[in-house]
């Protein structure tokens, strides 16, 4: 199993202390978002995810992955647009291969 761990930049907001985590891998999309005194992890099977939704603003992107499943979208700021392309690309490429 490969894993890709994409990191939001320390430059955005609510990124400064801890910075949002995002894994992909050939079986899920994990985000990882910590505080002082817990984590926020959410998961999505690859196979599950129907959209990705990438905004680009000038220097930072945000993504919003969406899940065939009806629950909510996983959401993350302030990766670099070169990461967010990636994290789609890799993505879709799991999705292909299934």
């Amino acid at each position: 199993m490969t894993f890709n761990i994409f990191q939001a930049s320390r430059w955005t907001s609510a990124n400064h202390l801890f910075p949002t985590v995002i894994e992909v891998t050939d079986q899920s999309v994990v985000r990882r978002k910590r505080s002082w005194f817990s984590t926020d992890e959410i998961s999505i099977a690859i196979l599950k995810v129907a959209s990705i939704h990438i905004k680009t603003g000038l220097f930072w992107s945000d993504l919003i992955i969406e899940s065939s499943g009806g629950s909510d979208p996983l959401e993350s700021h302030g990766h670099t647009k070169v990461d967010a392309r990636r994290i789609k690309e890799l993505i879709e490429g799991y999705q292909q291969k299934a």
